[in-house]
């Protein structure tokens, strides 16, 4: 029996679709691992089609290109390793997630997800057939167990796998991040290393798709819990990892243990590489957004700048008689600090003609929102005219707080492609901007330094459609709005749980009713990067006609 295995775990990012692209990053990892003289070199779950594919993977079409394409690798791969890849497969007319073990030109194994996540972003239980509990697979001489992502958050596998003689754990993911994911992770793994008594092997895939980061940070535990190996988040790599087998089994040899970032730092991660790979794998290469003076599009201008090189982000300031000069100054500072191009292109003729189309029909009629959102929704159209006519990708800069209440314009503000804060509360845009202010990465293409100027960050936040206009007109203060809001949208609280640690009742009752009249925009917006368990779009589904009012 062999005293030693090699294991090339692949952290990698697969394309939702491209099939033949992903069978090329999985065999240019094989011969990675040939040369490294791995016995066996292991990929995510589902990596093959990319996930989350969902519907998609139910197409016959696609998921037998999908199968083809792995058999097909089997064979290439043929004189060497063993090849372990995510795959839908097909068996007694089920679809099934399965993990493929290749070996010796075939398919050798395969293992069937048992347990389907049926919460926040996963529909599994929709797509997929559950797979029974099974045991262990060997290459070689070895014997090894992979239950497939929830299942290892189940202790029933994993202690299934070790009664049947698994000798370790190798865990393919696809899993996505949000604030804490890490941690959670991590002490689930460490019950089923405690549980089970053997070395575990959790390996996740990186890269965005839509509004989900799969944020790699893949990991090794030995007996008892002890971190033997710590990869890398938010990035791709291939690394060799070593078990050897002594009188008590196997253990993992230790390897580089990548220091993890804070979670103002993991954030921002997400939220660039979530645009990055949006841009990448929708085929854009630039983007535009309408740069107002304030901190939101501050923010996404800087996020822009730093996942595509400030030479692909157009930033275009779009003044009325009610833009202050501050606004004007600090919109152009900030663009100049980035390296971005900017663009100053007044919406005065423009509005002053849509005024006069509507004034026989509003005669008599005193000014009021309309007016207000005419300026928004011009802005809007003048922007996406940009967009048509550059090619680039249209921005759009609400953050969590306003997607939340409905403080935006629907055909105005909201317009455009990708929002990347759309999962962050105003709070935290302040916080993040002062984090990027003191903080440069590698993975930045930015600027280092103060890119987003002082007065940005302290001003009162306005959206300048009337004169001396201030949000909190409208809206409580950002930070009893913010604590609500995570109560409400984020923990599903209830008016009494919020009035009972001290919020005014009128006032959540406010916060609430503008949470509901609000579903039709959030239906219609632009996807954004998902940074916690309470984001709008999957996490979330409400209906948008909807009587129901919490009456405590």
């Amino acid at each position: 029996m062999a005293d030693r295995f090699r294991i090339t775990l692949c952290q990698l990012n697969p394309t939702v679709g491209d099939i033949a692209g992903n069978a090329a990053l999985a065999r240019d990892a094989w011969e990675q691992g040939r040369a490294a003289n791995a016995d066996m070199v292991a990929l995510p779950e589902m990596f093959i089609t990319g996930y989350n594919a969902q519907d998609l993977v139910m197409k016959p079409v696609f998921h037998n290109a999908a199968i083809a394409a792995v058999e097909q690798l089997a064979i290439d791969c043929a004189d060497g390793p063993a090849l372990a890849i995510g795959c839908p497969w097909v068996e007694d007319d089920k679809l099934y997630n399965a993990y493929m073990i290749c070996r010796g030109g075939k398919i050798a194994s395969k293992v069937l997800k048992h347990h389907l996540p049926n919460e926040t972003v996963f529909d599994e239980v929709r797509i997929f057939d559950a797979g029974p509990l099974g045991g262990p697979y060997s290459v070689g001489n070895t014997r090894i167990g992979s239950p497939i992502c929830e299942d290892s958050w189940h202790e029933d596998v994993a202690e299934t796998l070790a009664e049947t003689g698994a000798e370790f754990l190798l865990v393919p993911n696809g899993s996505p991040y949000y604030r804490g994911k890490q941690d959670t992770r991590m002490n689930l793994m460490v019950a089923r290393v405690v549980e089970t008594g053997l070395p575990l092997i959790y390996l996740n895939m990186v890269g965005g798709q839509d509004d989900q980061v799969f944020d790699g940070a893949s990991f090794a535990l030995n007996p008892g819990g002890a971190l033997a190996l710590q990869m890398p988040a938010m990035e791709t790599a291939i690394t060799h990892i070593d078990l050897e087998r002594g009188a008590d089994g196997w253990r993992i040899m230790d390897g580089d243990k990548v220091k993890q970032p804070d979670e103002w730092e993991q954030d921002y991660h997400v939220m660039v590489l979530s645009l990055r790979d949006y841009m990448r794998k929708t085929g854009f290469k630039k983007v535009l957004l309408g740069m107002s003076g304030g901190i939101d599009s501050a923010i996404v201008a800087t996020i822009a700048a730093d996942a595509l090189g400030p030479e692909n982000v157009r930033c275009v300031m779009l003044p009325s008689e009610y833009t202050s000069s501050d606004s004007l100054e600090d919109a152009k500072a900030c663009a100049t600090a980035l390296g971005c191009t900017y663009d100053f292109v007044p919406i005065k003729e423009g509005r002053d003609a849509i005024t006069n189309t509507l004034a026989p029909l509003f005669e008599g009629y005193e000014d009021d929102l309309t007016e207000e959102n005419i300026q928004s929704r011009l802005r809007g159209l003048l922007l996406m005219a940009m967009s048509n006519k550059f090619g680039s990708m249209l921005l759009t800069t609400g953050n969590k707080s306003e997607v939340a209440v409905g403080y935006a314009t629907i055909y105005g503000d909201m317009a455009g492609g990708y929002n990347p804060i759309k999962d962050l509360y105003k709070t935290r845009v302040f916080e993040t901007c002062r984090w990027r202010n003191e903080n440069h990465r590698d993975w930045m293409m930015a600027p280092a330094g103060a890119v987003i100027p002082e007065r940005i960050i302290t001003k009162p936040p306005s959206a300048e459609l009337r004169d001396d206009q201030k949000d909190s007109d409208s809206l409580p203060d950002y930070p009893v709005l913010d604590a609500l809001l995570e109560m409400l949208v984020d923990n599903n609280a209830s008016v009494a749980d919020c009035v009972a640690v001290g919020f005014d009742r009128d006032v959540v009752k406010k916060v609430e009713h503008l949470i509901y009249i609000s579903e039709y925009k959030r239906f219609q917006s632009a996807p954004g990067a998902r940074l916690t368990k309470g984001a709008f779009w999957l996490d979330r589904r409400y209906p948008i006609a909807n009587r129901w009012r919490d009456n405590e």
